[in-house]
């Protein structure tokens, strides 16, 4: 796989889940419209070249498109320059890669949540040691995708290979030679997995790179002249618009303090007027109170709390108080709060009222209130 390719896929890995089908059928879309020899220059092509050593003999074949090709048959032993010299031209620039029998690897399918499809082969590389009898350092491993399951998981194939087997196609004459390495399903396909460690595949140069450059560079230079072009023509606007922001600003940050101050003026009268209005004035209960309490009666507390009005005195009648203070317009339902104790030395009683205060009556209005024009 080339770099561009590699590219794409983690590109397309990382997309929401579910996206990646929709990726893969809109690329193989495009690129059916594309002829095949543009396709292998953009390094958009999925031929390739296949090493399959067996039999004493190395095969090399060409694989597009799911079709295999035999292009030559060499010794086991053949160098690159053999291979190299027994492709034709337009095949020479192909990726190589050397595949493994089916019996050379061990092959696990897992299960996994839809959220591992980006880190798939980090994912899977910590299942080695549960699921396979190797450890991670004992093995060349890689991962493919299954079709997705109904329920939005991933199955995913975990192809682990021991180093041995990896390393003997790596003779020192094909060290870096090669782009991949790869795994014959039973009907002799490669699996599309890539065991050849990072560190060991062929460098290869992405054929779009000098051409994306030169695209690049060209877009920034015209991002930076149209950027300059744009801050140079609103550049005066702006600062004119600002001036204007916030002349407007500072004549409504006026406009709110003052208004807030009103606001405050008013719901404070409105606020004091209104607990005037909720309870009798200490006035009218002082003579309220002088009126229906009798000589015999002497108040020591009088206090007033959360609408209750609570006496606290002597008194000679001291039984009679209720029915002395029921029927006023500024309280209702006074009764006695605690029982009467008789002074000693003395024919009065000690008692403690309460009672609830009612609004007072508003007095009706002589006539209508002149209209101030």
């Amino acid at each position: 796989m080339t770099a561009l390719r590699e590219r794409l896929g983690q590109a397309g890995a990382r997309l929401v889940p579910g996206a990646t089908g929709f990726w893969t059928w809109w690329k193989a879309s495009l690129l059916s419209w594309l002829p095949v020899r543009w396709r292998t220059l953009l390094g958009l092509s999925d031929a390739r070249l296949l090493l399959m050593p067996g039999g004493g003999r190395l095969q090399v074949l060409r694989l597009q498109a799911g079709q295999r090709q035999l292009l030559a048959e060499l010794p086991l032993s053949a160098p690159p320059e053999a291979v190299q010299a027994s492709v034709p031209a337009r095949d020479a620039a192909l990726p190589r890669f050397a595949l493994l029998p089916a019996s050379s690897v061990l092959r696990k399918v897992l299960r996994l949540p839809a959220a591992a499809e980006a880190r798939l082969r980090d994912v899977l590389g910590f299942e080695i040691d549960r699921q396979t009898p190797f450890s991670a350092d004992q093995v060349h491993f890689d991962a493919r995708l299954l079709p997705r399951r109904a329920d939005g998981q991933l199955e995913a194939e975990l192809v682990v290979s021991p180093r041995h087997a990896v390393e003997a196609l790596l003779a020192p004459a094909w060290q870096g030679q090669l782009d991949g390495v790869d795994v014959a399903d039973a009907a002799g396909l490669p699996l599309g997995v890539n065991l050849l460690p990072p560190a060991s595949r062929r460098p290869r140069q992405d054929p779009m790179r000098g051409l994306n450059r030169l695209l690049l560079l060209g877009a920034l230079v015209l991002l930076v002249l149209a950027g300059w072009q744009l801050l140079d023509n609103r550049r005066q606007a702006a600062a004119q618009l600002s001036a204007q922001v916030e002349a407007a600003a500072t004549r409504a940050r006026a406009v709110a303090a003052q208004r807030q101050q009103l606001q405050d003026l008013v719901d404070g009268h409105a606020f004091f007027a209104d607990q005037r209005q909720q309870h009798p004035t200490l006035t009218q209960l002082t003579n309220e109170l002088s009126t229906r309490l009798g000589d015999d009666t002497a108040l020591e507390k009088l206090s007033i709390e959360d609408g209750r009005m609570q006496l606290i005195g002597l008194s000679g009648s001291a039984s009679s108080l209720v029915s002395r203070l029921e029927g006023s317009a500024l309280w209702k339902t006074p009764s006695l709060s605690s029982v009467l104790q008789a002074v000693a030395g003395s024919d009065r009683e000690r008692f403690a009222l309460s009672a609830e205060l009612l609004a007072p009556a508003k007095e009706a209005a002589d006539g209508p209130a002149p209209h101030a024009p």
